[in-house]
């Protein structure tokens, strides 16, 4: 390739490359739409990232289901729901998920948000997923090594909580981490 053809090359790429990132914000040269998600019967509204693929929920406990990344062999599975419980006893459930993991394993941060408290939990190790769920002890288990799990447990000021949670491959939960934290620190209550 010649200077001439180099310098060509690169003037139509700097030419072309913000007219393919508008493409992807929509036709109309406007970003994208954020999808806002209501929360613990509309009481919390959160916006969901947007690498988040909406799935229809595998348990009728589970009110939001997503894919992250859409597309692609490897992927997490992010779920929201309401649940009862204590805070302390879902996060040694959440660590007990993860073989021989202890509580010391776990980076567990706790923060006030717009009246919430938002307590995120993030372990990594051998997952141990139970093909009933959580829920349905003495199922198959199917254990997936270097997984991570990144999780919150929104506490509201009337006592609900809210659980979201998001689990897959290492580095897939790590890519998603930026998304999952903004989220939660830009959450508002009605």
């Amino acid at each position: 390739m010649t200077w001439r053809n180099l310098l060509c090359f690169a003037f139509v790429c700097v030419l072309t490359l913000p007219a393919l990132a508008q493409e992807k914000s929509d036709k109309k040269g406007e970003p994208a739409k954020v999808e806002t998600l209501e929360l613990a019967e509309g009481k919390i509204i959160v916006s969901k990232p947007a690498a988040w693929k909406n799935m229809p929920p595998k348990s009728n406990m589970i009110q939001h289901e997503f894919r992250a990344p859409a597309e692609g062999e490897k992927s997490a599975r992010i779920t929201i729901m309401s649940a009862g419980g204590s805070t302390e006893s879902n996060i040694d459930r959440w660590i007990g998920q993860f073989e021989g993991a202890k509580k010391e394993d776990a980076k567990i941060e706790k923060k006030d948000v717009d009246q919430t408290t938002v307590n995120i939990v993030e372990i990594t190790g051998t997952f141990k997923e139970s093909m009933g769920g959580p829920f349905a002890p003495g199922g198959q288990t199917k254990k997936m090594e270097n997984y991570k799990m990144l999780g919150a447990i929104l506490e509201l000021k009337g006592g609900e909580k809210v659980f979201i949670k998001a689990t897959g491959p290492s580095e897939i939960i790590t890519d998603l981490k930026e998304g999952f934290v903004k989220m939660l620190s830009e959450l508002k209550n009605k």
